[in-house]
């Protein structure tokens, strides 16, 4: 079995928000030449996360981030001593990976699908890796 790993970084510039990375697997299944299997994609980061959804409607990401502010809200009733804790909600909430199906050299997403990076205490440099495997 063939796999390969890739590291790469996003930078992000609001306190909170989605950025698309799609473009990001697609550079690692080109990259490793592999045609069929699963490309997964890891946030190393306590405070951000991976999902997939719409990318027709950027109103769709503002109600996802505003809606998790009413579920984990900035100022809550926390102990954290960093401020933060609702960042660490929501990155647990959201989840720290995704896995794709890869086909004919392509990530399987639907019409409307994008793969997002969340940050939910920035801005900052981050990290995402994304591990093809053939199969």
């Amino acid at each position: 079995m063939k796999s390969n790993l890739f590291q790469f970084s996003v930078s992000t510039s609001k306190f909170q928000e989605f950025v698309d990375i799609t473009y990001l697997i697609k550079d690692a299944i080109d990259k490793s030449a592999i045609e069929e299997g699963i490309a997964v994609i890891y946030c190393p980061h306590t405070t951000a996360g991976i999902t997939i959804n719409e990318n027709a409607d950027p109103d769709v990401v503002r109600d996802m981030i505003v809606t998790l502010d009413k579920v984990f809200p900035i100022k809550g009733d926390y102990r954290h001593f960093e401020g933060n804790s609702h960042a660490h909600l929501k990155s647990s909430y959201v989840g720290a990976e995704k896995t794709i199906i890869i086909n004919d050299g392509m990530p399987i997403l639907g019409t409307w699908q994008s793969v997002y990076f969340c940050e939910f205490d920035g801005p900052r440099n981050r990290k995402v890796f994304v591990k093809i495997i053939e199969g």
